[in-house]
């Protein structure tokens, strides 16, 4: 594993890994093939909060533009209808 996989791992992971690893031979192949199961399981999770932190991000921005626009639209409107009013 390089430094990107093992920062993305929580410690504990780590550890099995490691734990893994002094195992005899004939448990170190059947328990590795499960711990790769778990390791895939827990980056996609990461990736899939990753993506849903972005996303929420991006919405928040997004809600800040409309609430912008909402306002100047607000504006617009009330300064038409002092216009209106006024002739």
């Amino acid at each position: 594993m390089n430094d990107k996989d093992t920062e993305e791992l929580p410690r504990e992971l780590l550890e099995l890994g490691r734990q893994i690893a002094n195992l005899p031979s004939e448990y170190q192949a059947d328990m590795g093939r499960v711990y790769d199961q778990v390791v895939d399981s827990a980056r996609r999770r990461r990736r899939i909060l990753s993506l849903v932190q972005e996303a929420l991000s991006q919405l928040r921005l997004d809600i800040k533009y409309l609430m912008f626009d909402l306002q100047v639209t607000r504006d617009e409107r009330d300064a038409l209808r002092q216009d209106s009013s006024e002739d």
